[in-house]
């Protein structure tokens, strides 16, 4: 697979006429060399002297690019209130993986809240693979100021194995069940893997101690690309399957309303809408509701 080729290719998204106003608020953001960025729950951008025409141009070119889907971000006083509460996620696993020195890979990183999130553990290399030029240009935004050194490629799940390097972990957060099938990407994922290297995966499950999974007939939860929900037994299964020696599960929780919710900064619908209004247990289609698993996937070494 010739990566070189499809960089050339996708960077031609960045001319889409939806995606060419973004590209250009962000060639027209004022720079700022005196920039604090805290990484918190909140990635907060401290800009000195920005003014209140650089704060409105700032907000207005936020605005531009919603929906904003992870977070939250702060640039000053703008609170950019993210539809998820991505922070409860990456708090969650942060015990779970130690990145200093290694190289890092984020599979549908979105924005990059947790590529930036990432950067307090000093990785050697943070690469985030997402192919939605919405969110490459939303990361563009924000590493603006933020002025660190992740690598943001329009890739997806697909190129991983082809990288021009492996990985000594990888994440892989809220994909699996996108894909029609799953143990051929994960297997995808362990061949971009370096010897003993680390997966960290979350994906919708259904409880049960069978190995066995849900495939919706239409949607799910209001989703129509959602192919196969498993128990966690399955999953595990999946994991071995793909070549995986030990998968370890970290959590198991369903997803509640003050972790995904509307805000003005997405303007659609969310977890709520998913949701049947008389039954919160179940989706609109009668499914059991959203529950997340958590797990640590190993190649051996």
């Amino acid at each position: 697979m010739d990566l070189v080729l499809l960089r050339e290719e996708r960077k031609k998204w960045l001319t889409w006429k939806n995606i060419v106003p973004y590209q250009e608020a962000i060639k027209n953001l004022p720079s700022h060399d005196e920039v604090k960025v805290t990484l918190d729950d909140t990635v907060q951008i401290d800009i000195s002297n920005l003014g209140e025409d650089g704060a409105l141009q700032i907000k207005e070119t936020a605005l531009l690019m919603k929906p904003w889907r992870k977070g939250p971000f702060g640039i000053n006083e703008l609170f950019i209130d993210s539809e998820w509460q991505s922070q409860i996620k990456y708090n969650l696993l942060e015990p779970h993986f130690n990145l200093k020195d290694k190289i890092v890979g984020d599979i549908g990183c979105n924005n990059g809240y947790y590529l930036f999130r990432m950067l307090g553990q000093k990785p050697k290399k943070l690469i985030g693979f997402d192919p939605s030029a919405i969110y490459y240009s939303q990361f563009q935004f924000l590493n603006h100021y933020i002025h660190s050194d992740i690598v943001y490629e329009l890739l997806g799940v697909e190129h991983v194995e082809f990288y021009e390097h492996k990985f000594d972990t990888l994440f892989c957060l809220g994909v699996l069940y996108h894909r029609s099938d799953p143990v051929a990407m994960l297997k995808s994922l362990f061949k971009g893997l370096n010897k003993g290297g680390e997966l960290i995966l979350d994906t919708f499950m259904i409880d049960g101690e069978e190995e066995m999974c849900l495939t919706p007939r239409d949607r799910y939860s209001k989703i129509p690309n959602i192919y196969f929900v498993p128990t966690v037994p399955a999953l595990i299964n999946w994991c071995h399957r793909a070549g995986f020696e030990s998968v370890e599960v970290l959590e198991t929780m369903v997803t509640e309303a003050n972790e995904q919710r509307k805000t003005e900064w997405i303007d659609t619908q969310s977890l709520e809408d998913y949701l049947d209004p008389n039954d919160k247990t179940k989706t609109v289609e009668g499914y059991p509701a959203p529950k997340r698993v958590y797990i640590k996937a190993m190649k051996s070494l």
